[in-house]
């Protein structure tokens, strides 16, 4: 299929969980497959540049991406204030598992392929998510991510998972390094050299697009 023409469907969805909806971009190239479903960090967004870039190039590689809201608009207000929701990865990993869900109710795709694409504390809620429906997620990256946070939960995810992390961002490689050797699954860890946390750093970015393309390539 030549890229340069792919028609790619644009839509903004509503997903209930409990009380409230979450907000999201979904994006279905043509003859996606499988689709990958981001979650972002504490204090980021769908609306975040650099998830944004990395979907994009996911979506010209036929993946559907899914950018939601892990908290509402209210919940984001007060969560800026008392810092109680960005780091409850429980409660943001069922937030997951609900659009996990919606996906494949919504997608009408036999055989869905799902990944997730984790940035910072949504590495961790990834990671628990898919430790709870190991049945439902094909593959994982973490960006900059939190894994640490996952705790004990690591040894029960069955997803092959990449972690990708900048070659400055210390602290951070040696907590990946702690969750990698927890898991018992197919993993990788691949340092950026030269980037630091946010990977802004020139060709930073395009690495981990890169990086992940070819990860979920490989698992779906």
């Amino acid at each position: 299929m030549d890229i340069s023409n792919l028609q790619i469907e644009e839509r903004s969805v509503q997903i209930a969980s409990g009380q409230i909806n979450l907000e999201g971009n979904l994006n279905l190239p043509e003859a996606a497959r499988g689709v990958v479903l981001f979650a972002h960090g504490s204090g980021s967004s769908r609306h975040s540049p650099r998830n944004r870039y990395v979907a994009n190039v996911l979506n010209h590689g036929r993946f559907t991406t899914l950018l939601l809201d892990l908290l509402t608009p209210e919940e984001e207000r007060v969560d800026s204030q008392t810092g109680h929701l960005r780091f409850n990865i429980t409660f943001l990993a069922e937030r997951l598992i609900t659009a996990t869900e919606w996906l494949a109710q919504n997608l009408n795709v036999p055989d869905l392929k799902v990944g997730y694409f984790g940035a910072s504390t949504g590495a961790a809620a990834a990671l628990v998510a898919a430790a709870q429906r190991p049945e439902a997620v094909d593959a994982i990256v973490s960006r900059g991510g939190r894994p640490d946070l996952a705790g004990e939960v690591l040894p029960n995810v069955k997803a092959p998972t990449l972690f990708i992390v900048g070659g400055n961002d210390t602290p951070v490689i040696e907590m990946n390094q702690s969750a990698m050797a927890q898991l018992q699954v197919e993993k990788k860890l691949e340092i950026i050299p030269g980037a630091t946390h946010l990977f802004p750093e020139p060709g930073a970015l395009e690495e981990v697009a890169r990086l992940a393309l070819k990860w979920f390539e490989q698992y779906f």
